[in-house]
């Protein structure tokens, strides 16, 4: 069943969302993405992922500030979608933009709700530990993520898993199970349960720097959960390192503690084992080549 939708989307996770619809069949009455933002060396304002694809297809984008006018309320009305979908827009929904599409606005929440709602779902998932993470196909309210759920995809979460990785499998997921939920004939949802409840928070560059005291688990939790961005760090030398990757090892030290010249670092209980970094103004590299350009001797403290 082919419908007429309005697409609210910023990032390239929404992307994916965008090209599953169009696939679909479906018409994209317009697209509303975030406005511009100055980017790259010279600051030159550059369109979202959402926008540049959407214009590539000649699809009308618009880009305002704020949805709270009663103008920009009533162009959205204008529309008159038989649904809107929402994937990381980047705005909050006013009530009369929410009531306008003809079956409401349905959102591609990165997280298995009720736990992480909020702005970083899929880094937060993974710094806290947690076996699995998913995407929800909710109905939205005006509540922060609080919408029934019409359908539940999950994804597992493994010591190899980071927030890039969890990105791409979930953009994917997310794509998928919008389109399963438009297709139904009659779309149904069932309340958020009142139990379980996460609030995942911004991520702030401040969290990024290592704590070697936590235990080897935790540590590779936190960097696997800001990898690639904005990237965990610590200082060896003098030099700001990125750890994109790792992993748990043997071997017990003084937090910090290089054990050995294959860059294993103890951790509080256990020792992490670096397998991939980045070095301030260098590019990513594997912890191979990384050390012939940077050897770090068994011993040496990182800080």
């Amino acid at each position: 069943m082919s419908m007429r939708l309005t697409f609210m989307g910023t990032p390239d996770f929404a992307v994916e969302t965008l090209k599953a619809l169009i696939g679909a069949g479906h018409e994209i009455a317009c697209v509303y993405s975030q406005p511009p933002r100055p980017a790259g060396r010279g600051m030159a304002e550059r369109p979202s992922p959402v926008h540049a694809y959407a214009a590539a297809q000649g699809i009308e984008v618009r880009t305002p500030a704020s949805l709270k006018s009663p103008g920009e309320q009533a162009r959205f009305a204008a529309l008159a979608a038989d649904a809107a979908v929402v994937v990381a827009y980047g705005l909050l929904l006013p009530k009369p933009v929410l009531d306008a599409p003809r079956l409401g606005c349905f959102n591609v929440h990165a997280s298995l709700l009720p736990r992480w709602r909020g702005a970083a779902p899929i880094q937060r998932a993974i710094m806290s530990g947690d076996a699995e993470s998913g995407v929800t196909i909710m109905r939205m309210e005006e509540g922060l993520d609080t919408g029934p759920m019409c359908k539940v995809g999950r994804i597992a979460i493994t010591p190899t898993t980071t927030a890039q990785t969890l990105h791409d499998e979930l953009a994917a997921l997310g794509a998928k199970l919008m389109v399963e939920v438009l297709a139904q004939e009659r779309i149904t949802a069932t309340l958020q349960p009142a139990e379980g409840v996460t609030y995942a928070k911004k991520i702030d560059k401040a969290e990024a720097r290592i704590d070697f005291t936590r235990s080897a688990e935790e540590v590779r939790n936190h960097i696997h959960g800001l990898s690639p961005f904005p990237g965990a760090w610590f200082a060896v030398n003098g030099t700001r390192l990125k750890v994109l990757l790792c992993e748990v090892t043997s071997g017990s030290g003084n937090p910090g503690t290089f054990l050995d010249d294959d860059l294993a670092i103890a951790c509080g209980s256990g020792a992490i084992r670096l397998l991939r970094l980045q070095r301030e103004g260098k590019g990513a590299m594997e912890a191979k080549d990384f050390r012939r350009g940077f050897p770090i001797a068994k011993g040496t403290e990182a800080r």
